[in-house]
């Protein structure tokens, strides 16, 4: 029996396609070990978003040859897809999978190791409209799984290489999708969250947008009981789009919503298509619908040309919107994106900068969301027992995605467990205490 170790590098949708690939190969028979210990064979699932995202890439390559220099070594996913002959060159690797064939990740392995050509394992992505049909039964969570339901993106944000190494929107069958919905209920799975690289355009390739009444399927599905969404356009959040999922008590309050400036002159040289007002708007929808939901966002500090009045304009816009979170990213150059050729690129001190003022609101924010919350009832999916100021709890998050624990009865295990109660004070910075 070959052992197989696996490293995933990325995003959310990297996450799911790896959890099927090692699936896959247990399958087949193939012993799944740790990355950090000696394998037969080590696989990469790369990410290329950034140059550093390039280099960790590279480095984790070189570091799986390295442990064992007679192994297979195989980079697979958007490194590969964007720099496929730099991958071939590259001593650390022997075998390089694109995207849209991990499904097939199996089959070129085994057709590698046996001298046999597998045909073309990287395929030109910014062409094909065939959805990589990819199943998943089983994973590491124990309370939650993704689910992807579409890959792609049309939207080419200007310092956005995604679009090039994932190719253009492509939706997932409505029916595999409930399919593997049914399955992950079946297998104790009580939530799922939608993920793909741009999951507002899901259907668009097929004509016209069908996000809506695809969540109102999977809010049939019996067994799965919380349905989580993953980062959306703002723009798709119209009256309809909140009435309709409003109505579905399944779905989560927990809105990411994707901002990146709340400038709009520095959205325009993002190529983001909206307005900071519009998306404001949006938010304000929401709040009419939902009574205190949690909204989430990305925001890049640092964007080419950005003044220091337009980085004010962002930080007081992120204040008006009061989020309960915030992912900040200092802007990378990213070659082969529209920015990375555009005047005025910031220097690393600036950006860091930047970067810590807009952390500093986030606490503050942050930390107002989870205050507003005390004395409300709510519902926490229990996932992990952990032992937090010399006490055993149970830790959890509510719909929100707010984190809270229960204190752990030794006669009682409450994991993949939903309970009911108050949230009342906090037992660390970010973890509230349910009564």
């Amino acid at each position: 029996m070959k052992s197989v170790a696996l490293h995933n590098l990325g995003c959310k949708v990297n996450a799911y396609e790896m959890d099927v690939m090692q699936q896959r190969l247990r399958e087949r028979g193939y012993k799944i070990v740790p990355f950090d210990e000696f394998a037969d064979i080590y696989i990469v699932n790369t990410c290329t978003v950034t140059n550093i995202a390039d280099r960790k890439s590279r480095q984790m390559l070189h570091r799986a040859k390295k442990q064992n220099p007679a192994a297979v070594v195989v980079a697979v996913g958007c490194y590969v897809q964007m720099e496929e002959g730099q991958a071939r060159a590259d001593d650390a690797v022997d075998l390089v999978v694109g995207n849209n064939r991990k499904k097939d990740l199996v089959d070129i392995l085994e057709n590698y190791l046996e001298g046999r050509e597998s045909g073309d394992a990287v395929i030109d992505i910014n062409h094909t409209d065939e959805y990589e049909e990819m199943t998943l039964t089983e994973t590491a969570e124990h309370t939650r799984v993704y689910l992807k339901i579409q890959d792609g993106c049309n939207q080419f944000c200007s310092y956005c290489i995604i679009p090039y190494a994932r190719g253009r929107v492509r939706s997932r069958r409505e029916e595999d999708i409930l399919r593997e919905a049914e399955g992950i209920a079946a297998a104790g799975y009580r939530e799922i969250v939608l993920t793909g690289i741009h999951i507002s355009s899901y259907g668009l390739d097929r004509g016209e947008p069908e996000l809506l009444g695809l969540l109102e399927k999977l809010h049939a599905v019996e067994g799965i009981e919380r349905i989580r969404l993953g980062s959306l356009e703002p723009r798709i959040v119209t009256e309809e789009f909140a009435a309709r999922i409003s109505a579905m008590p399944k779905i989560c309050p927990h809105f990411h919503l994707s901002l990146q400036s709340g400038c709009d002159s520095v959205l325009g040289r993002m190529n983001r298509r909206y307005t900071s007002g519009e998306y404001f708007r949006t938010t304000e929808i929401l709040r009419a619908y939902y009574r205190n939901p949690a909204l989430t966002t990305d925001v890049i500090v640092g964007f080419p040309g950005e003044t220091e009045e337009e980085f004010c304009e962002t930080r007081e816009f992120v204040r008006r919107v009061d989020f309960y979170e915030m992912h900040i990213f200092k802007y990378s150059r990213r070659k082969g994106t529209p920015a990375a050729a555009m005047a005025g690129q910031l220097t690393e001190a600036e950006k860091s900068r930047r970067s810590a003022i807009l952390a500093k609101e986030e606490r503050r924010m942050s930390r107002a969301y989870r205050t507003s919350l005390m004395g409300s009832r709510s519902e926490v999916l229990f996932e992990e027992k952990k032992e937090i100021a010399g006490k055993p709890y149970w830790v959890g998050h509510t719909p929100q995605y707010v984190m809270a624990a229960k204190e752990a009865d030794p006669t009682t295990g409450l994991r993949n467990q939903i309970v009911a109660g108050t949230l009342d004070g906090f037992l660390q910075e970010d973890i509230l205490l349910l009564k």
